[in-house]
């Protein structure tokens, strides 16, 4: 109880309450432009954020975090366009409920469905709250570099089709970690005797560059298109008594947004597939899933909304980000001196449970919001692509410049700025770089630390967790091994079986069909002879 006092007490500020408001406002607003999204949003402002108390500035991205997925659905739903990347399958059944005239159902729905996931997830959260403090401290050293090298791992592994070109962006990220002076000894590595490249390659910068930058420069580049809203009926309270005739499909998909939260590297992409997918087995109308399905909405809706509070497990009982957007986060806590991991729990569990308790209220801030001000959000989807552009490179250049007042620091995000806009061309993920950076510094301190202690290679998995994440690790690589072998290799031999026992059976054949010839010759043969001599 006392703990629970002293959160709220952490969050009764004016300041947090203001950051609280606009982290949740400003959130809707950005994720119903298209083409904005929280990603850039946040690029944007973590400058600014590392003037502000951690628990401000936190929760301010927090909010833009959450509530942006809220506002994506309303483009997703009305004009067939995600406002944010994570709201595509809304879409599927969205906007046909749209085209049939209910529009603010389907928008009712969406924020039921996500108020849900975001409030399970929470409770999650909070609930698991007492077994992560116990568990948090018995990760040292070894288990944390095992913890980000899983991380790794599983981002790429993640990108499925793309894993080859996932793990050289994220070997490159890994060595732009490695720029500058190295934490033990200080020595310069890969400065090429260039001053500027001594403290390093900055993260905010990369961020800025590959988020932000790539972004007006892809909108700038993009024609304007023309938005025509149809007239819908209904009213924006109806979906919550619509959600309630649903709770499986609700409990079974925030469940998967919460599991797959809390596994880096993976997020809300396949949270929203298995959900969707589930739900469709689970239905007794999976035909009317992408014709307007109101189990398809929430499946989608709530699994999506339900992984960026749990994607905050790994990010502060580890202190290692499960996607891009908490590793922004974790650069916030570096600033202040605010380490997350074991110790957080330990030392300063108020800090952590006055964010639970943040999160909570932002989903009924957002909610709240939402119930009142659609009519009005629905005409940010009209805003030119080419004003946009100009508006992001503009705040984006001045926020990277803010942060040391360099103008080298410009020049090294309008680099990145462009081989992020050349990847989003190509169709190439971007996560894979900004991780690399954040778990391959994490990974050279915690490997430097635990190699004073470890004589052998089994010392380093001598402990349960480190033996259970080691074993983790190589189940995850051997079955992605297995998958790609049997995928490709099986398949090339089956061809040539199936090539080489065709060829086999028409030889057989045709040694049948001319031996059953002659030997039918020869017995029509014998017939005429028998004949004449009789």
């Amino acid at each position: 109880m006392d703990l629970l006092l002293s959160a709220v007490d952490v969050l009764a500020r004016w300041d947090v309450i203001v950051a609280l408001l606009v982290g949740s406002i400003g959130g809707v607003a950005i994720g119903a432009i298209p083409g904005v999204g929280p990603a850039v949003a946040i690029a944007i402002l973590l400058p600014a954020t590392f003037s502000l108390d951690p628990i401000v500035g936190l929760t301010v991205l927090l909010g833009i975090y959450g509530s942006s997925m809220f506002g994506g659905a309303i483009p997703a739903i009305l004009i067939n366009t995600p406002g944010t990347a994570v709201n595509a399958l809304t879409t599927y059944d969205g906007f046909p409920m749209t085209l049939r005239g209910e529009g603010r159902r389907a928008l009712s729905l969406a924020y039921s469905a996500s108020f849900f996931g975001g409030i399970f997830s929470v409770v999650c959260l909070i609930l698991l709250s007492p077994l992560l403090a116990k568990v948090a401290p018995m990760f040292g050293s070894r288990e944390i570099f095992l913890a980000a090298l899983l991380g790794i791992i599983l981002v790429i592994v993640a990108h499925r089709g793309q894993m080859l070109m996932a793990a050289a962006l994220t070997g490159f990220g890994i060595f732009l970690s490695t720029v500058g002076l190295e934490p033990v000894k200080y020595t310069r590595r890969f400065t090429f005797d260039q001053t500027w490249l001594a403290s390093g390659v900055n993260l905010i910068v990369v961020v800025l560059g590959l988020f932000a930058l790539s972004q007006a420069l892809l909108l700038l580049t993009m024609d304007d298109e023309k938005v025509r809203l149809s007239k819908s009926r209904g009213s924006l309270f109806q979906g919550f008594r619509e959600l309630a005739r649903h709770p499986r499909v609700a409990t079974v998909s925030a469940t998967f947004g919460v599991v797959m939260g809390m596994i880096p590297g993976v997020g809300e992409f396949t949270a929203q597939f298995m959900s969707y997918t589930s739900a469709r087995k689970l239905s007794k109308t999976p035909e009317a899933f992408g014709q307007g399905s109101s189990e398809g909405l929430i499946a989608s809706e709530t699994a999506n909304n339900a992984v960026p509070a749990a994607a905050m497990i790994p990010l502060l009982a580890l202190g290692i980000p499960g996607e891009a957007l908490t590793a922004m986060m974790l650069s916030v806590f570096y600033v202040h001196n605010v380490v997350p991991g074991p110790g957080l729990f330990l030392y300063q569990m108020d800090f952590v449970v006055a964010l639970y308790l943040a999160l909570l209220v932002l989903n009924v801030l957002v909610v709240a919001f939402l119930l009142v001000s659609t009519g009005w959000l629905v005409y940010l989807t009209k805003i030119p692509n080419r004003f946009l552009g100009m508006c992001i490179l503009l705040l984006s250049f001045v926020g990277v410049y803010s942060i040391r007042n360099s103008a080298v620091d410009c020049a090294v995000a309008a680099v990145f700025g462009l081989i992020g806009f050349v990847l989003k061309r190509l169709n190439l993920p971007i996560v894979p770089i900004v991780l690399g950076m954040v778990l391959g510094g994490i990974m050279e301190v915690k490997l430097r630390a635990s190699m004073n202690r470890v004589n052998t290679p089994f010392d380093f998995i001598d402990r349960p967790i480190a033996f259970i994440l080691f074993a983790l690790i190589v189940v995850i690589v051997a079955g992605t091994l297995w998958r790609v072998w049997r995928d490709w290799v099986p398949t090339d031999r089956r061809s040539l079986a199936r090539k080489s026992s065709g060829r086999f059976a028409r030889r057989i054949a045709g040694r049948r069909t001319r031996h059953f010839e002659i030997k039918t010759k020869q017995q029509r043969r014998r017939r005429s002879y028998d004949h004449l001599g009789s």
